[in-house]
């Protein structure tokens, strides 16, 4: 087993680097002293205000542990128990979430293939011709991520387009949002312009992915689902006792717009990878690079050497296409490594 020493630079997942000097001090900061539990703290009511301040005086947010019991407290909100969810076939919450909406939940997700990880209105309506017929799990809530797990974000209009889709067949849009702000980075656009004014009933936004240690909200656009959530909450084990180190590193991240540097910093590293890329003989990059995810079509006996000394994913390993991610952290110098032993590899 090679040791993490062997590594020069984590290209597997932006899970995989640390925390942002700046939200470190803000939870340094808010570990003195006492405060009471559970939320009811100054930090709390700060990032409260602060998403206010980011989606518009309507969002209501609450902060929670992590992205998958964000997506199951968010989700669970719009959802009865014959209900179902649609989504894109490579959904977190249909791949990596270990069967949790089905499980804890007890719904249908309802799987839609793309070849960009993206739904568009027609997947929406042709599936909503079951609404009211009692032999089937009716569609309520349509899911997407944003950005999706192939790395593509979807633009305002086409958020729009799917919100008024769901609307209009009584369904309910969730967003995925565990890399929002790469996608609003990458849009060149500010948060609530992929959210609140597009439609989105309910998001999450992702902290860990971009500087946080562990930290993520549900953000509650639809005020009637907002009583909901405190109890959703507690039940679904995402409400932390310690609240306000959760609270502080949110409030971090949304001061300054110290989310968009970060995603900025990443998005600018993946697209110096894709250009290093795209000039080598036998290395095809698969997907748009709209963020800081790049997948890559290597030759086999490439991807293994290059897997001798970088951590980094299969996406699919039978087309050996591989998945590289940048982080805030990540340096023009680790890209440059990365794309000189690929270089090597293929001569």
């Amino acid at each position: 087993m090679l040791t993490d020493s062997v590594y020069p630079k984590s290209f597997a997942s932006d899970n995989h680097a640390g925390v942002h000097p700046d939200v470190l001090d803000a939870m340094t900061a808010a570990n003195r002293g006492d405060a009471p539990a559970y939320g009811d703290d100054r930090w709390t009511a700060d990032f409260e205000r602060r998403t206010k301040e980011a989606f518009g005086n309507g969002a209501e947010g609450f902060a929670v542990l992590n992205g998958a019991g964000a997506n199951m407290v968010g989700l669970a909100l719009m959802l009865g128990r014959y209900d179902a969810v649609i989504c894109p076939d490579s959904a977190h919450i249909a791949t990596h979430e270990t069967g949790a909406a089905e499980r804890l939940l007890g719904v249908k997700l309802i799987t839609v293939p793309t070849a960009d990880g993206k739904l568009r209105p027609d997947d929406i309506t042709s599936r909503s011709g079951v609404l009211g017929v009692h032999h089937e799990s009716q569609p309520r809530v349509v899911s997407v991520s944003q950005v999706t797990e192939l790395g593509t974000s979807y633009s305002p209009a086409e958020l729009a387009a799917l919100a008024e889709a769901a609307h209009s067949s009584g369904m309910r849009l969730h967003v995925d949002g565990a890399r929002l702000a790469n996608a609003a980075a990458h849009l060149s656009c500010d948060l609530r312009a992929i959210t609140t004014d597009v439609g989105v009933d309910v998001f999450s936004f992702g902290g860990t992915k971009n500087g946080a240690l562990a930290a993520e909200a549900v953000v509650v656009l639809d005020a009637s689902l907002v009583p909901g959530v405190p109890f959703l909450r507690r039940q679904s084990l995402q409400l932390a006792s310690k609240m306000r180190f959760i609270s502080a590193q949110l409030t971090a991240l949304l001061t300054d717009d110290l989310w968009r540097r970060n995603a900025t910093h990443a998005n600018a590293m993946a697209a110096r990878l894709a250009a290093g890329v795209a000039d080598v003989p036998g290395a095809r990059i698969v997907q748009p690079v709209e963020s800081n995810a790049v997948f890559v079509a290597l030759p086999p006996a490439v991807a293994a050497a290059l897997k001798e000394r970088f951590l980094f994913h299969y996406w699919d390993e039978a087309a050996c296409v591989v998945r590289w991610m940048t982080a805030f952290d990540t340096t023009p110098e680790e890209v440059d490594d990365l794309l000189d032993a690929l270089r090597k590899a293929v001569a």
